[in-house]
């Protein structure tokens, strides 16, 4: 399952997204992720919650994202909760141009019973259709 929480810039959405992770290791079986391009709030995730700052992998692009996201998946397979700060961001496309991702995140979320949060820097309104049922 994919839950997305948008927002304009500077709207919450990081803060948001951390409290959500720190929230779940209370009656988390299994792995949590967090992967985000700066390393600005890793101290505000609890230390069960594995922190990736992709800046270290040199991600470039939406392929090369979906491929770390699969290897930080196949890592392990008690994986349960996965979250990806500005996924937009860290592809370096339009959030408008990235179905594929999302359509890729889903099939892996059902695949592997893995919740999947992430933030997208646009309002409800901005969101493409193809990420609506998100919300």
């Amino acid at each position: 399952m994919i839950k997305i929480i948008c927002g304009p810039k500077g709207s919450g959405k990081t803060k948001r997204i951390i409290e959500v992770a720190n929230e779940a290791v209370a009656t988390a079986k299994g792995h949590l992720i967090f992967i985000t391009d700066t390393k600005r709030y890793m101290y505000d995730l609890k230390r069960e919650v594995r922190f990736i700052d992709v800046t270290d992998y040199q991600i470039a692009g939406e392929e090369a994202l979906c491929g770390f996201i699969k290897g930080a998946i196949a890592g392990n397979y008690d994986n349960e909760f996965i979250y990806v700060d500005g996924i937009a961001r860290i592809a370096g496309k339009n959030l408008t141009d990235m179905a594929q991702s999302f359509y890729m995140l889903e099939k892996i979320a059902a695949l592997r019973n893995l919740e999947i949060w992430i933030t997208c820097s646009c309002s409800e309104e901005e969101l493409p259709e193809f990420a609506k049922k998100y919300l």
